[in-house]
This record gives structure tokens, sequence and C-alpha cells, in this order.
């Protein structure tokens, strides 16, 4: 199969990245950082010489390279998977973070999705098949302190992948929101928590991949996952 996943160098999108190579499937890899990029195909080439790994740099926060990542990806046929999981944190409060902030958290975090889904959409339409899973946030459920914008964007792209999934039913394309919690990866580094309190990103990639292998006739709608302690 053709899976295309964005953000997938590090973090979660690695740990997706590795479990659908496990399986020999044929990856559309994206990130920003080309060497960090290169260096997790690498990886996955040695460890899954079953899967083939094809990768592009792309700032996933403007429209053009987005879309230009979309005709690269279908040049080589239809995606049976699309997993949307570029993104960014950066804290703050509504009332006091820095000018601009609200717009970065936008683009990176809800744009990125809206536009590259779109750009793919006609050819799976067309195909009437394929499963789109869109990485929310538990920020998408629930305000919390220190969230700001990037709640705001976390909750308008649990609304687009809503939409989305009333909209694909008939053209039988499922449409999976995973919304996890606490996860290891960059965004808590240097935080002080204990890695046993917080979720590995290997669990959320675990989870996708079931909700990929399901009948045709059955649908994840929603995926929430939280630390076993619960949220921090």
């Amino acid at each position: 199969m053709n899976i295309i996943i964005t953000g997938a160098s590090k973090g979660i999108g690695k740990a997706i990245a590795q479990q659908f190579a496990v399986a020999g499937n044929t990856l559309f890899l994206c990130a920003r950082n080309e060497d960090v990029l290169l260096k997790t195909a690498d990886e996955l080439h040695r460890q899954f010489p079953q899967s083939t790994v094809h990768t592009k740099i792309v700032d996933m926060r403007q429209k053009q390279a987005v879309q230009a990542f979309a005709a690269w990806c279908l040049s080589f046929g239809v995606p049976d998977i699309l997993i949307n999981n570029a993104g960014k944190f950066l804290p703050g409060n509504v009332h006091n973070e820095e000018d601009g902030i609200l717009e970065k958290m936008i683009e990176t975090n809800l744009y990125s999705t809206y536009h590259l889904t779109r750009a793919l959409l006609p050819v799976m339409i067309k195909n009437k098949s394929g499963h789109i899973f869109n990485i929310c946030s538990i920020a998408s459920l629930q305000a919390y302190k220190n969230g700001g914008s990037y709640s705001i964007s976390k909750f308008a792209l649990l609304g687009f992948s809503k939409n989305l999934r009333e909209e694909l039913k008939p053209y039988n394309i499922k449409v999976t929101t995973v919304l996890p919690g606490a996860t290891l990866s960059d965004s808590w580094a240097g935080s002080g928590v204990d890695e046993k309190r917080i979720m590995e990103a290997d669990d959320v990639a675990k989870m996708i991949f079931a909700a990929s292998q399901l009948s045709p006739q059955a649908c994840v709608e929603e995926i929430i996952m939280r630390p076993q302690l619960g949220d921090l």
C-alpha cells in the first residue's frame, strides 16, 4: 500500500512510519529538516528492507509546497493511507502570547492538513477508497493552561476532521481522528517530566496501524489516548 506520512522524521510520525514499514508498505515521508529525515529513511531502509521509502523536504506551512508534495506523491500512484501528522506546539496564553503565534499555529497545524488532503482527495474519491488519519490532540477536546493558540488550532483541526468524515462516507473513504495526550517527543524535551509518566510514540502508532487493518465496512472514528495516570 502507498502510505503518506507528514512530519515523519521523528516522534509520533517516525513511530508510525516504523509500524507501516514492518508490513512492507511503500512510504512517502516528508519533514522540514533534511538531515533528520534522511537519517530516519536510512534507518527504515536498514531495519525494514521489505519496505520502500521515498522522502521529500517540505515546509508544510507553505500552500504551494504542500500542493507540490501532493503532486509528487500522486506521480507514484493513488494513496491508500494519508496520515496528517505535521504539527508544532508553541506554549502561551491567548491574552499575552507573542503576536503572530496564532497564525503560525493555524498554518502548521490546520492549513497543512487542509491543503494536502484537498490536493489528494480527487484521486481518492475517484478510486472510492482510502483512509485518512488526522493527528489532533487532547488539546482539541479540553482547554488547558498555557495552551493558547496551539489549542485553538487543534480544536479547528478536530472540526475539520469531523466534517471530512461526514463528507467522505459516500466515497468509501475512512476518516479517523487521533487525539493523544502527553506523548514522549521533542515537545517534552527538557520538561523534567519522568518519561514513564507519559505515553510512548509507539503507543499511538500501534493504535493507528490497528485501526487501518479493519474490514472495509468498519471505521474507527476517534482514537483518544491518555497516560495511565491521566493528563499532566
